[in-house]
This record gives C-alpha cells, sequence and structure tokens, in this order.
C-alpha cells in the first residue's frame, strides 16, 4: 500500500506524466486513464467487492526493453480471487496476460512501471451480497518507482490491529475492501513514528508487514510463516524461496513469535510493491546490528538483478514488453 509519506519516489515519478494521458483499458476497449469512470452507485465503490493485483514492469536501458514481472502467475492468482468472490467468468490467463502487455505497450514505458488488473462488481446497487451481481475488469498502468527504502533499512512496529483471518475475510485473495485491515495497521504504525507495520495473527503469531510477506534469519537459515498463517499467497515471496534455493540458503516456513523478531539477525519484507526492503528496527529494538544483513543484502541484490533480466537462470520470471526487441 502507498501512502503520502511512503510513496514519494512513486509519486515524483507519476507526476512526469500526466495519469489522465495514460492508455488503460476499460469497459471492452482502450481508453485514456482520464476518460474510464464509474458511477458512485458502482457495487464494488460502495463495498469494496472487487479483487486486484499488481504487477510490476523493470525498464533495462542498456536492452532498451521493459521487462514484466511474473504476469502470468498474477493473473492465475486474480482468477483465484475472483472466483472466491464469486466472479468466475473472467478472461482466460493468455487473455489477461496479453492485455496487461498491450496496456505496457501503448503507454510507451521507458522506466520502471506497475500495473493493476481488477476484477469488480459493476453492478449499481445497494444491498450486502456477492451473488446475482455482474461484474467487469480493467487494466491500468503508471509509472512507479521504488516506495519503501531498500538501502538502509526501515523502522517497524507491531501493532493491535490483528490480520483478518480466512474465516472473516480470505488473505490469501487480494480483496480491494480488506485492504482496509492493512490500512488501519500502517496508519497505526506511522503514527506511533514508525515507517512500517508488523501484523499479527488473532493467535499472536506474526503475520506479516502491513502489505508485504515476512522473513527473518536465524543462524543461516531464512524463516517465513507458512500460507496457513492468514498471510497474502506472495508471488514474491515464492521467488525470494525460489531465490534461496538458488543461492544455497535454507528455508524453513513454520510459526514466528513476536519475540522472535527481537532475537532474529536479519528480517526483511518484500511484495510487489516494497520489493525487497531490509528492517533495521522493530519496536525500538535493533535487528542484528541495525544494518543490513549479508543475506538480506544478497537475496536483494540477486532479485533486482533477476527482474531486469540480468541473471539468465530466472529470465522465465519477466515477458519482454516490446515486440521484436
Amino acid at each position: 500500500m502507498v501512502t503520502d509519506q511512503a510513496s514519494a519516489p512513486a509519486a515524483e515519478a507519476a507526476s512526469k506524466r500526466d495519469q489522465n494521458s495514460l492508455t488503460c483499458y476499460f469497459q471492452g476497449g482502450y481508453v485514456l486513464l482520464g476518460d474510464a469512470r464509474i458511477s458512485i452507485m458502482t457495487h464494488a465503490f460502495l463495498y469494496g467487492t472487487g479483487v486486484f493485483e499488481g504487477i510490476r514492469a523493470y525498464w533495462n536501458p542498456d536492452e532498451k526493453q521493459l521487462y514484466a514481472l511474473r504476469v502470468k502467475e498474477h493473473i492465475v492468482r486474480l482468477r483465484n480471487s475472483s472466483k472466491i468472490m464469486l466472479m468466475a467468468d473472467v478472461p482466460s490467463v493468455e487473455e489477461f496476460n496479453e492485455i496487461v502487455l498491450e496496456v505496457f505497450r501503448r503507454n510507451k514505458f521507458q522506466e520502471d512501471a506497475y500495473c493493476r488488473p481488477s476484477v469488480y462488481k459493476d453492478t449499481e446497487a445497494i444491498g450486502v451480497k456477492l451473488h446475482g451481481l455482474t461484474h467487469d475488469f480493467y487494466v491500468l498502468a503508471i509509472p512507479m518507482g521504488d516506495y519503501i527504502d531498500t538501502e538502509k533499512g526501515i523502522s517497524t512496529g507491531t501493532v493491535s490491529w490483528r490480520r483478518t483471518s480466512d474465516v472473516s475475510m480470505p488473505s490469501r485473495s487480494k480483496i480491494t475492501g480488506s485492504y482496509v485491515n492493512p490500512a488501519f495497521s500502517k496508519s497505526e504504525a506511522m503514527l506511533n513514528g514508525f515507517e512500517e507495520a508488523i501484523v499479527l495473527t488473532g493467535e499472536g503469531h506474526v503475520a506479516e508487514g502491513s502489505a508485504e510477506n515476512l522473513f527473518i534469519v536465524r543462524d543461516g537459515v531464512l524463516i517465513t510463516p507458512s500460507v496457513s498463517e492468514d498471510i497474502l499467497e506472495g508471488i514474491t515471496r515464492a521467488g525470494i524461496i525460489e531465490l534461496a534455493a538458488f543461492l544455497g540458503i535454507p528455508v524453513k516456513e513454520r510459526q514466528i513469535d513476536r519475540s522472535e523478531l527481537y532475537i532474529a539477525d536479519e528480517l526483511f519484507l518484500c511484495g510487489t510493491g516494497a520489493q525487497v526492503s531490509p528492517v533495521a528496527s522493530v519496536d525500538h529494538r535493533a535487528v542484528g546490528d541495525g544494518r543490513v544483513g549479508p543475506i538480506s543484502k544478497l537475496i536483494g541484490k540477486t532479485y533486482f538483478d533477476a527482474v531486469r533480466g540480468r541473471v539468465p537462470e530466472f529470465r522465465h520470471w519477466i515477458t519482454p514488453v516490446y515486440k521484436g526487441e
């Protein structure tokens, strides 16, 4: 999630272009973003009944190519989220994939960018339900650089809000309405002087950041909560586990207690927006020596090289946007 304070670099990048002049896909065609409008009676606007994905694309200036990151995986998750929300009739993976790439192409980005495809209940009606409503989808893209400090490490604080459980609001799905929970968490942390939140489950175990998955390092082992701990089934998280195997770093998926964060050797958050974001402190306690640790640094460097097409072993992650280049 982007907030006013955390999104300064992203906002600066976006300000270089008039967002209303960008091209998006909306109601069956490619239109200017400024012309894509919905009614205030739209069900998704009234009740948060939509699902979305965030897909990054990275500009490689040496190759003059924009690489979209793990598009298929994001679209598969979007379709799964749609199914959970009783919106099963959506474009195929292949159709969605091509629309995403075409939106990137039509905007002719030569900088890092972010794409948001969304499926939403477009019925114009008041009434809380999921069934018996129509739905539509859109795909938009904007320029976006880093919005979390990935160099020196950030300060984090655990918060009083608890991660929504699967029996209340499925955390494995990116449901628009469910992001009020991370918004409460992020604002509490920032208003308490931290840069990011760490959210616990209802049972008191560590879940994730406000909108990022979480890893700690202890004795050379990378540890992350399992997908049964009410976390998003993160695509970047899965990529980090894949990177760790490539780098020979052991990984364990298990419960993490709050106090274990205080004695971790290293800690970092990850996600499409956050990318790989090292954590320098938790609840006013330094993580390790308070600097970015060697494993976090290695994973971060390898990740940023991989997403720009500089690591041959991870070319399967990326799709070149511009044809014939």
